[in-house]
């Protein structure tokens, strides 16, 4: 599934929430928040990579 425009909005301006929406509360989730807790950039680009690397599911 390709992201939306609202999911990359999140990710880039709140990593964890993007994470979250994406998928859900698990263990990206926290490493996104431990990130953004440690500097926003680099819980924006683990959010931006985990969300425009997920394969899609729709083609399984």
């Amino acid at each position: 599934m390709t992201p939306t425009a609202g999911r990359i909005a999140a990710a880039a301006l709140l990593p964890p929430f993007g994470i979250y929406l994406e998928e859900g509360a698990g263990r990206p989730f926290h490493i996104a928040c431990g990130l953004t807790m440690l500097g926003f950039v680099p819980g924006a680009a683990y959010a931006l990579w985990r969300l425009f690397r997920r394969p899609s599911r729709a083609a399984a």
